[in-house]
């Protein structure tokens, strides 16, 4: 079959004939109809992340390279392991990818996300940018359904990303949420907040053609930050109070920056996106207006189901603007590092 890999940091990917054997046991063998472009295929293309004290390669993640990337796929199941039980030849399934150990704490809990011995598809192990794949396990698999396959692709992490930090901005009870980033992360994360909260939803962006469009998806109030008296809008959208839970998809450090300058006294900010850098946090502000600042990693197996089933229901439209073939991944992911690609692109081999 063909794949296209990765075979060193910031070099073209390869289109090669790789061999891919039978499933046995629980393993499935999946013929893949789309996987989508992500920003974390971009980082592990670019061989890390910037910490702002340096640069983190994903090799001392325990990636190992060369690499087939792609861990938002979805296809149709070709052959199965004489153990897979639930699934049937021919079923067009979705892959949850964040495989863990399977043995520790975190993943008998189910989260297996956030598992410290990661072997997550197209990171750890080979992905989607590929003609086939095999998925260790049949656990690992959701049927979609009659959901489009570029639009269901999504869901497995840029989706899910997105409702898991919905998720988390809701513990308390919000009167305002702040999307910060209208990418394909953001606009998710806005068309989930119309249907699960009862507050004003503010969309943060650089670019009107994306705020127009998150308007549409359900913004109540979108601002330009590039225009100079963006934080008084916020501020004065939220009754000079301050925004009760923020989101953060780009976490950069004038994203956060922007925050912490208009989270409100008892505010929830969750950081997202990895862009990278640092910033000089006033400590004292923490304790003194009792914010709470988390992380949000993709999610579990069960959130991706219930998000699958949103989609079934026609409550989220993940937006798909570019296809690509497989000999254009390399285009693809230089396309998305320029900012080029509206909501998300999906790679049909």
């Amino acid at each position: 079959m063909k794949a296209a890999r990765i075979i060193e940091p910031d070099k073209p990917l390869e289109l090669n004939q790789v061999e891919i054997s039978d499933p046995t046991g629980t393993e499935v063998l999946i013929k893949v109809l789309s996987t989508g472009v992500c920003h974390s295929d971009l980082h592990l293309w670019e061989g890390g992340y910037d910490t702002g004290d340096g640069f983190m390669k994903v090799t001392d993640r325990g990636v190992k390279f060369p690499v087939t990337p792609g861990h938002e796929v979805v296809g149709n199941v070709e052959k199965i392991g004489e153990s897979v039980k639930d699934v049937k030849i021919g079923d067009t399934v979705l892959v949850y990818p964040w495989i863990g150990c399977d043995n520790c704490p975190t993943c008998q809990k189910g989260d297996t996300n956030l598992c410290e011995s990661p072997k997550s598809l197209g990171v750890f192990q080979d992905g989607g940018y590929a003609e086939k794949v095999i998925v260790p396990n049949y656990k690992f698999l959701a049927n979609i359904g009659d959901v489009n396959p570029d639009s269901a692709s999504s869901l497995a992490c840029s989706g899910l990303t997105a409702y898991t930090a919905i998720k988390k901005a809701l513990v308390s009870d919000p009167e305002s949420i702040l999307i910060v980033g209208a990418g394909g992360l953001g606009l998710m994360g806005v068309q989930l907040a119309n249907h699960m909260a009862k507050c004003n939803i503010i969309c943060a962006d650089l670019d009107d053609n994306k705020l127009n469009i998150a308007k549409e998806l359900g913004a109540t109030h979108v601002v330009n930050t590039k225009e100079t008296n963006a934080i008084q809008k916020i501020m004065s959208i939220c009754n000079e109070k301050g925004v009760d839970s923020i989101i953060d998809f780009v976490n950069a450090p004038p994203t956060v920056k922007l925050d912490l300058s208009v989270i409100r006294k008892r505010g929830n900010i969750i950081l997202v996106g990895l862009f990278g850098g640092s910033i000089e946090l006033p400590l004292v502000t923490v304790p003194l207006k009792a914010l709470t600042i988390q992380g949000a990693y993709t999610g579990n197996y069960k959130d991706m189901v219930e998000l699958i089933d949103l989609a079934k229901k026609g409550v989220i439209n993940p937006i798909v603007s570019k296809h690509y073939t497989l000999d254009e991944a390399t285009h693809a992911l230089d396309d998305l590092k320029n900012r080029k690609i509206l909501g998300r692109a999906v790679i049909n081999p």
